[in-house]
């Protein structure tokens, strides 16, 4: 299967300064559902015949040049040749309709993303991590779980997508409230094959009612202030709104406890989405498991504050477990 054509852009279009230790260009790959995806490659300038080497992706709603595009950007300043990727449906990857998410073809994205890695030249096939951040942080934790060439996963203030979408926050909805919602959804289904067009959710308010939690205050300063960007759904018009009912009926994580491979939990202490990696942890076996909460951090501050993101600790995990 070739991949097919997309139209990236050439400029630095990042929401963080490029960084000079690195050598970076745009590359694609495809699934296994044909789709093709956009992904910028960060490759360390220092000389070395095979390096090691990691896929990021997420927040979830969010593109390359954001949060993943940091992380994959540092971390190939320490040494790893890396991706960060747009999921399939947005960003430059491919994908229509625009804006959906599945947690089947998203997990795939992380493997796709293995695939590519496993057959680059400079790329030791047994030496490939992932690293997923919030909803995408869930999406890897399956991805672990399904591919066994996966050696390490990181998740960074994961979402459980499949829970939140199907229990509310805090797990605060029951039968009815999905009936409900079900109901809303598949009504949406069929407004929108007549009209032809898949109507979107809406993104993030322009700035955050003063009765908001604080949450919300901090992802419309992240999304709509210091990172927005013009390919973000979450800095603009939102998911395609019938995204949620795959969410609703298929769950992610149910063989977690399977993972043999290596996993190293993040989360900030006073995130509201803490309780997604407290549970996800409790299922994982093995020794080589760990869950590192940050003390006093808030989700967003795992996206881009530098002084939070514990980056040595993520190197040590990959050194040790990616040799």
């Amino acid at each position: 299967m070739q991949d097919k054509k997309l139209v990236l852009t050439d400029e630095w279009d990042k929401t963080f300064p490029q960084s000079g230790k690195v050598e970076h260009k745009k590359v694609t790959f495809h699934n296994r559902y044909g789709i093709t995806l956009a992904a910028d490659m960060y490759i360390p300038k220092k000389n070395q015949k095979k390096f090691a080497a990691l896929a990021v992706a997420g927040p979830f709603g969010a593109v390359k040049e954001q949060a993943s595009g940091l992380y994959a950007q540092t971390m190939a300043e320490r040494g790893y040749l890396t991706i960060a990727f747009d999921p399939s449906y947005t960003g430059e990857s491919g994908g229509q309709p625009r804006y959906v998410a599945s947690p089947d073809i998203n997990t795939e994205d992380f493997c796709a993303a293995v695939d590519f890695l496993s057959v680059q030249d400079n790329i030791d096939k047994e030496k490939i991590g992932i690293i997923g951040i919030c909803g995408w942080g869930g999406m890897a934790l399956n991805a672990a779980a399904e591919d066994t060439r996966i050696k390490a996963t990181v998740t960074s203030t994961m979402y459980d997508m499949s829970r939140v979408t199907a229990n509310g926050y805090f797990d605060s909805m029951n039968e009815e409230d999905r009936f409900k919602l079900r109901q809303q959804l598949n009504k949406q289904r069929t407004v929108d094959y007549k009209s032809g067009e898949y109507k979107l959710a809406g993104g993030l308010p322009d700035k955050a009612p003063d009765d908001a939690a604080f949450f919300v205050k901090d992802y419309v300063a992240y999304y709509k202030g210091r990172a927005y960007h013009k390919r973000s759904l979450n800095s603009n018009g939102g998911w395609n709104m019938t995204s949620s009912l795959s969410f609703l009926n298929m769950p992610i994580n149910c063989y977690s406890q399977e993972i043999k491979n290596a996993v190293l939990m993040i989360h900030g202490e006073k995130a509201h989405s803490c309780y997604f990696s407290r549970d996800a942890f409790k299922k994982l076996k093995g020794d080589n498991k760990e869950l590192m909460i940050i003390p006093g951090a808030v989700h967003t501050d795992l996206y881009d504050n530098m002084d939070v993101i514990p980056f040595e600790k993520i190197d040590a995990f990959f050194k040790k477990y990616l040799k």
